[in-house]
């Protein structure tokens, strides 16, 4: 394994909340993959921020009455909240509208600009003239020229996927008057990626083809073999970096050249304020950076910032970049806009203290290779019929019959039979089993290989029937009861990254060595015996129907 790891989430923008989609695709799925290395004793950065430039920063405000500013700060508090509430381990969640950020932004741009890395090209572009307004991005909405869906976005088509300029819609309408725009001049800075093709296509297709998720390659393989062409960075809009050029008055960075450099520029202000060097993270080839992102950023994170990095010559690139699909909701796709969702703020003010049961259903039914479903009736089933009837009663249970026959003392065992020495084996092979799946980024596999212990622990002490026993064969009680809490163990390990909260209780329940990592599993005995158990906490419960009922009538309009 690497070094060092740089691990980062895409920057959400802080136009709305953050739901159940943004969740299942990118920060759950992350926040595994730092919480595992982190266990297997890797230097980890894990990075994040809010995304607080662009077009619809600008349409949110206008639309509210408020300034871009008062935006941006309103959810940046919202979604920076949700996301510590929720336990996502980020080491530093920046914003692009830092100084930092700023200065850092313009640094590449002025960097890349002074090696002729950048085309002006003079162009007819989409006006409103009742807005006095050029029509850039999201100001605009219209025909997609691929797909033919009737609401695509001047930037890019939700429907199909597919990245547009907003004079490639037809029948463009503006999202600010709903007039039908006009063409008027302007110039602008290119990025020219079709002097990356090459590149791009050897590091990618021929270097990675083996390792990348199928529909990131097949995302990035259309694109090259369409062609590239040049991409411009800049826009005629008043809220966002300003062009730090002569001739860049007026204008500003466009928000996809920004915003994937907000994850260095948080780098540097983390860096800065824990006496780290911020270069090593980025600049030292034993680094290994992936970044994790939903499928509509794949153009961005694989083909665009990766451009701008071989630009400025001495980054690394991404190691992987593991998009996911969409999650829908209830049967249909998540809408922001017509509130059909389900909002990470409102779901821990709904269910305080079940951080643990949607992270598990989201990984369990995670869209890594096609658009999956959520259901508040499949949320509840998962609950009650996996970490409440599996993982929580094999728990329980355990620990309720050492303190009934042990007074919370591990007993030394006696003679293993085979079924001991089978299911000790399973406890020893999981590390290995889950790790091989994580690090192929198939959380939701690994997901039930977690789980599978815990099945397994449960139907082992099913079958033995200690209490069965107790007073005609206590030693080999005993030897079960060893047994059975070495899987506890083994499960208050290795459901960290998948359940951290009720890792936290079962750690503090069997008071477990602080030092105990993912090899402890394999190579130490995790409870030795006479070792003192701590106090039994209810790890799950079960959710009712009028729970889901209510959920389901708040999806509705009802509630």
């Amino acid at each position: 394994m690497s070094k060092r790891y740089t691990i980062t989430a895409a920057l959400p923008y802080t136009n709305g909340p953050i739901h159940i989609g943004h969740m299942a695709g990118v920060y759950v799925p992350a926040d595994i993959y730092a919480r595992y290395l982190r266990l297997r004793g890797k230097e980890v950065l894990f990075i994040c921020g809010s995304d607080e430039h662009g077009v619809a920063i600008s349409m949110k405000a206008k639309k509210e009455g408020i300034t871009p500013k008062q935006v941006i700060d309103k959810y940046h508090n919202i979604i920076h909240n949700a996301f510590n509430d929720f336990g996502i381990t980020f080491d530093y969640y920046g914003r692009t509208s830092s100084e930092v950020h700023h200065k850092t932004a313009q640094a590449f741009f002025k960097t890349i600009h002074e090696q002729d890395g950048f085309e002006t090209q003079t162009t007819e572009q989409l006006y409103d003239a009742k807005e006095d307004q050029f029509l850039a991005d999201r100001y605009v909405v219209g025909t997609c020229p691929k797909c033919s869906h009737d609401e695509a976005y001047g930037d890019q088509c939700e429907a199909c996927g597919s990245s547009l300029n907003a004079t490639d819609l037809i029948h463009p309408k503006s999202a600010l008057s709903g007039e039908t725009p006009s063409l008027k001049t302007t110039t602008h800075w290119y990025l020219p990626l079709n002097r990356y093709e090459t590149f791009l296509r050897s590091w990618i297709l021929e270097g990675h083809q083996n390792d990348w998720k199928p529909n990131v390659l097949g995302q990035v393989k259309s694109w090259l073999d369409d062609g590239l062409r040049p991409r411009a960075v800049t826009r005629d809009l008043s809220w966002g970096i300003p062009v730090p050029v002569e001739g860049g008055e007026n204008k500003v960075l466009y928000v996809w050249f920004d915003a994937p450099i907000g994850y260095i520029s948080a780098t540097k202000e983390w860096a800065a304020k824990e006496g780290k060097d911020w270069k090593s993270f980025w600049q030292d080839e034993q680094t290994e950076l992936v970044h994790f992102i939903g499928k509509d950023n794949i153009v961005f994170h694989c083909i665009i910032f990766p451009a701008v990095l071989k630009a400025m010559g001495n980054y690394v690139l991404p190691k992987n970049v593991p998009a996911n699909e969409f999650l829908n909701l209830e049967g249909q796709k998540l809408s922001t806009s017509k509130n059909w969702a389900v909002w990470l703020h409102e779901y821990l003010d709904d269910f305080p203290e079940k951080q643990d049961v949607l992270r598990y259903v989201l990984t369990a039914n995670a869209p890594e290779t096609k658009d999956n479903d959520f259901t508040w009736n499949d949320f509840q089933h998962r609950n009650n019929s996996e970490l409440v009837a599996i993982f929580g009663n094999f728990v329980n249970r355990v620990v309720v019959l050492m303190r009934k026959y042990y007074d919370n003392v591990v007993p030394q065992p006696n003679a293993l039979t085979e079924t001991d020495e089978e299911t000790l084996q399973t406890l020893k092979d999981a590390p290995e089993k889950i790790a091989a799946l994580i690090e192929q980024y198939k959380f939701r596999a690994a997901s039930q290989e977690m789980m599978q212990l815990a099945r397994v622990g449960n139907k082992y002490l099913a079958d033995e029937e200690p209490w069965k026993l107790n007073k005609t064969n206590p030693e080999r009680v005993a030897t079960i009861m060893n047994v059975a809490t070495q899987v506890v163990a083994g499960l208050a390990i290795l459901s960290e990254p998948f359940l951290p909260n009720a890792s936290k209780k079962l750690r503090n329940m069997l008071l477990l060595d602080t030092s105990l990592g993912w090899e402890s599993v394999v190579n130490e005995v995790l409870v030795k015996p006479a070792h003192e158990l701590g106090e039994a906490q209810l790890l799950f419960e079960k959710i009712e129907d009028e729970a889901i009922a209510f959920q389901q009538q708040k999806l509705a309009g009802t509630s």
